[in-house]
């Protein structure tokens, strides 16, 4: 397992890997499309008060105040460390 990982590397994970996908076809996350966003179920608190932002790769739950970048959902959805998600988001490039 890599122990380092550049700047551009993890950028790269945060960006390229559109969150949308992410949650619906790989961390198989329940999704809908609520007025043109794309809401998930929140995987700390279970509720749909959730939004996708296309243009920064993010989702946020507004029930439990939580931002979501596709390296933290791995981490939380699998229970993974830093190192073990970078790795997992790696090897979907």
């Amino acid at each position: 397992m890599k122990k380092r990982f550049t700047a551009q590397e993890l950028r790269r994970l945060r960006n390229e890997i559109p969150m949308g996908a992410l949650l619906r076809d790989v961390l198989d996350i329940p999704t809908k499309h609520v007025e043109d966003f794309l809401r998930f179920l929140c995987p700390l608190c279970r509720e749909f008060n959730t939004a996708v932002n296309p243009r920064t790769n993010l989702g946020r739950c507004f029930r439990c105040e939580q931002n979501f970048n596709p390296i933290d959902m791995v981490m939380i959805v699998k229970g993974y460390s830093f190192l073990q998600a970078v790795e997992y988001l790696s090897s979907l490039l």
